[in-house]
């Protein structure tokens, strides 16, 4: 089914500010990739669907629309199906949701793009994922049921949740509007599942990072195996997509710099009595890991949301899951497989990888998102950039850079 052209009204939000890399702050010792996105991770690409609407309430209308859905799509649906990708899953808090985590634990695999949306539209983004994609992929011979990912976090301090505000059209659309590292890095801040969320009492959202693990990799102990030069060893990718939806503002902290507690002692406005919300973070590589060492990674999502400030609040909902896109499950395979994958020894500088892209993915979902006004007058500032920029500077944090684009 096609949608029509006019299905979608233009999206009413703000424009997207620019990165945090961009305006001189470096995050970690591991270089980016090309987008610094999970897109720089082969096979992965990502769509958003932004929802925005200004409506009466029901009865008469819909109220307050801030929400949308996310897709991260690890190769075409049919594909993934047929021949689904190692992961692994992680939780930190447990107070969200994240549909589909327990068969990742049992076989340690996905076989459906990831979404992403608010908690009231969990259910109907599922019921959604499963009539696309068994309109897409054909039966072949396999009876056997779509297990779809979908994960959550709440917007309802800017959306009116209570009236679920996502339809199919919109999950349709965040789908085939998924576009790979050929269409540059995917959009961050106030887009898809990000509209409404916020973060560190600020405005929040999506965040991207990714960083190159080095071509010869050190092992804990001993020499790099075979003495292996970076001509001969590959290099790998660890991409990281965030919904950022957690925080208080004075524990914010941006590259070791205490932020959040000179801004709040600034004055800037208090949005939440207290540490609630969600981070769901994605973690995608191209290094063949197996489902276990896939766990491992994800778990280290929750380090890389630590150094940003997080403390796992109780009302808070910190999943995380992981894949690879190199190691993979063949439906109908023969009863013996053989992988080639990485060493236990060797999986630290993967480690590292998943915290600082994750440090950095909040903060780019701070740095993009300005400034939005949702249901009933309720306002999330966006992080005050110019300001920030110049904490950093004073403690000696940025690089050599242009003057920053954004006044703010």
């Amino acid at each position: 089914m096609t949608t029509p052209a006019d299905a979608f009204p233009a999206f009413g939000g703000p424009p997207a500010r620019p990165r945090p890399r961009d305006l001189g702050v470096r995050i970690g010792l591991l270089a980016p990739g090309p987008t610094n996105s999970i897109v720089d991770v082969p096979g992965i690409s990502v769509g958003h669907r932004s929802i925005w609407r200004d409506e009466p309430a029901p009865p008469a209308g819909r109220g307050t629309a801030r929400t949308g859905v996310t897709a991260i799509v690890p190769f075409k649906p049919e594909e993934l199906f047929m021949n689904r990708v190692a992961a692994g899953a992680a939780v930190l808090n447990g107070a969200g949701e994240m549909i589909g985590i327990t068969s990742i634990g049992e076989w340690g695999v996905i076989e459906t793009p990831i979404f992403l949306t608010s908690s009231m539209a969990i259910g109907r983004v599922y019921d959604a994922v499963v009539e696309l994609l068994v309109a897409r992929i054909p039966a072949a011979g396999i009876d056997d049921a779509l297990m779809p990912v979908v994960a959550e976090c709440d917007d309802g301090y800017l959306n009116a949740s209570r009236t679920v505000q996502v339809e199919a059209a919109d999950v349709r659309a965040a789908l085939d509007g998924a576009r790979g590292a050929d269409a540059g890095a995917p959009a961050s801040g106030v887009v898809g599942a990000g509209v409404g969320m916020h973060g560190f009492e600020l405005k929040g959202g999506i965040g991207n990072a990714s960083r190159v693990v080095p071509a010869v990799i050190r092992p804990r102990f001993g020499r790099a195996a075979g003495g292996s030069s970076s001509a001969e060893a590959p290099s790998f990718h660890v991409g990281v997509l965030t919904l950022t939806n957690f925080g208080r503002i004075e524990r914010l902290t941006i590259d070791g710099v205490a932020i959040g507690a000179v801004l709040a002692a600034e004055g800037w406005p208090s949005t939440t009595a207290r540490e609630q919300g969600s981070c769901i973070v994605v973690v995608a590589t191209d290094a063949p890991l197996l489902p276990n060492q896939l766990n491992r990674l994800a778990r280290r999502a929750g380090l890389g949301l630590a150094r940003a400030g997080s403390t796992g609040g109780h009302a808070s909902g910190e999943i995380f899951v992981a894949l690879s896109t190199t190691l993979r499950s063949q439906r109908g395979g023969g009863p013996l497989v053989g992988t080639t994958h990485i060493h236990d020894e060797f999986l630290d500088p993967f480690f590292a990888a998943v915290v600082e892209a994750t440090e950095e993915a909040v903060i780019d979902s701070l740095f993009v998102a300005d400034t939005v006004i949702g249901r009933d007058g309720h306002r999330l500032a966006g992080l005050p950039v110019a300001r920030v920029l110049e904490l950093l500077g004073a403690a000696g944090r940025l690089a050599d850079r242009e003057p920053p684009v954004s006044s703010r």
